[in-house]
């Protein structure tokens, strides 16, 4: 499959579960479009201003015509609660983790009064970063997610739990346990026991190696939140087009490999 294919089933997806959402007069870009541009940029990784640059020279034609790339991302943060139609819907298991996310070297710790990430050992190292969340259904789509600084326990997500009280069975790692008890649709796993569970770390595998999401060079919230919306979207786009793409693949198999930029 070639890139331009790639843009193409990307768009296709996205605009059939945007049916709803019209076009600014005066925006140059129709919604689905802007999302699609998103996508690409959460599965390609990287910084924004060499994600533009590729995109401008070689698929500019496909979108007729880009905006200025300051524009363009000051757009997909404008619109980044159109993502959460790309969020799928919670199945009777669920299961919850996180993930560490670098933004920079401990030796620039405290240089900047304005800096988001704080530290904490991720895979025995310091780092300064942040934590995503993700809820996954039992296909290993995205129904949730959140984010807070790298020094964030994991019971401070117990609230993306609770948003699906009565109709999901949450299971999650030790790691979410609280003296004050956990939601009450959360079950804790000890290690050995529903190995099911480690699909999320398959998950988080693939947008590690495909998506370079390990570290981001972003510096401020809104843009941050943006780029972690643009992933959690593209993970579920991509899945969907996986088992498009191949309908006697087993439903619960996960792979986004195909279509790596």
């Amino acid at each position: 499959m070639t890139t331009e294919d790639i843009i193409i089933h990307i768009f296709c997806k996205v605009d059939d579960r945007m049916p709803g959402v019209k076009k600014h007069p005066q925006a140059k870009l129709y919604p689905s479009e802007l999302v699609t541009i998103g996508l690409l940029f959460a599965l390609k990784g990287g910084y924004f201003r060499a994600f533009y640059r590729w995109l401008k020279r070689d698929y500019d034609a496909l979108f007729a015509g880009l905006p200025d790339r300051t524009r363009l991302q000051r757009a997909l943060k404008a619109h980044r609660d159109w993502l959460d139609l790309l969020l799928a819907d919670a199945t009777l298991f669920t299961v919850i983790d996180t993930y560490p996310i670098e933004l920079l070297f401990p030796i620039r710790e405290g240089r900047s009064s304005q800096q988001i990430g704080k530290k904490n050992r991720d895979k025995g190292r310091w780092s300064i970063g942040i934590k995503l969340c993700w809820l996954l259904n039992k296909y290993g789509c995205v129904v949730s997610w959140a984010w807070d600084s790298m020094n964030t326990h994991d019971q401070h997500f117990h609230h993306v739990a609770e948003t699906i009280a009565d109709t999901s069975i949450v299971f999650a790692d030790y790691g979410f346990r609280s003296k004050d008890g956990v939601p009450s649709n959360m079950n804790l796993c000890k290690k050995g026991t529903w190995n099911e569970r480690m699909f999320v770390e398959t998950a988080l595998s693939m947008v590690t190696v495909i998506c370079d999401l390990k570290r981001i060079r972003h510096r401020l919230r809104d843009y941050i939140a943006t780029r972690l919306g643009c992933v959690s979207a593209m993970f579920n786009v991509l899945l969907d087009l996986y088992h498009d793409l191949h309908p006697d693949a087993d439903p619960m198999k996960m792979s986004i490999a195909d279509f790596s930029l």
